[in-house]
């Protein structure tokens, strides 16, 4: 496995315990019609940290990278939110939003070049 592996590993697993450590900062993100929001990212904070580890096990390799996959697909509501509305743009410049959303593609890509 090559340092860009264990480097995708590794941004999951910090962006999960950043869910776990700091929810408020999470929630100000999410849209109304999502419920039970500090549920929701609770489990997308473990569901990051599990997925981040299970990158680094030939047995849990493949199902890891599909479920990094599938939650980046999940967190393109909340990147269009944070385009959208102002409030849950945390003062990001629109080109940084638009960057982050964009950025979801690459990270899709990246995880799948792994399969």
């Amino acid at each position: 496995m090559s340092w860009h592996f264990f480097l995708l590993s590794a941004i999951f697993i910090i962006a999960g315990i950043f869910h776990l450590i700091r929810p408020k900062a999470f929630m100000r993100v999410m849209p109304l019609y999502i419920p039970y929001h500090k549920l929701i990212i609770y489990l997308s904070g473990i569901a990051e940290i599990s997925a981040g580890i299970g990158l680094l096990y030939i047995q849990t390799k493949t199902l890891a990278i599909w479920a990094i996959i599938i939650m980046l697909f999940l967190f393109f509501p909340v990147h269009i939110h944070m385009l959208v509305h102002e409030k849950a743009s945390l003062k990001l410049p629109k080109f940084v939003l638009i960057f982050r959303l964009l950025l979801q593609f690459g990270l899709i890509y990246w995880a799948y070049s792994y399969l």
